[in-house]
């Protein structure tokens, strides 16, 4: 069984026990959370739409950190203008405990 979830504009696969990275939310380490589901697989098919309107997804929050840094380079051949500048992105690490219909 999985299912379809989103988060942050983007969307994940998710089976119960996997652990994920998705964009940061603003729990604590070790809060329980939900995401919205848009789709559901199991044994008897696909649901998706108003099937799984009250379906949900609850995980929980493993770790709050940030993605490795990210160079970001620029600049203008001939003109002696360079500008560096490093980027790195916060995530939050969640283990899915269990898939509701």
């Amino acid at each position: 069984m999985y299912a379809i979830i989103e988060n942050g504009s983007k969307q994940y696969r998710v089976s119960e026990g996997d652990v994920i990275r998705v964009e940061k939310l603003g729990a604590n380490v070790g809060d329980s959370v939900d995401f919205k589901v848009l789709m559901l697989a199991d044994e008897n098919g696909v649901k998706a739409g108003a099937d799984v309107a009250s379906a949900k997804v609850t995980a929980t929050v493993q770790a709050q950190d940030k993605f490795k840094k990210v160079i970001v380079f620029k600049y203008k051949a001939k003109k002696n203008e360079r500008k560096k500048q490093g980027h790195r992105q916060p995530f939050t690490q969640v283990q899915i405990d269990k898939i509701t219909l």
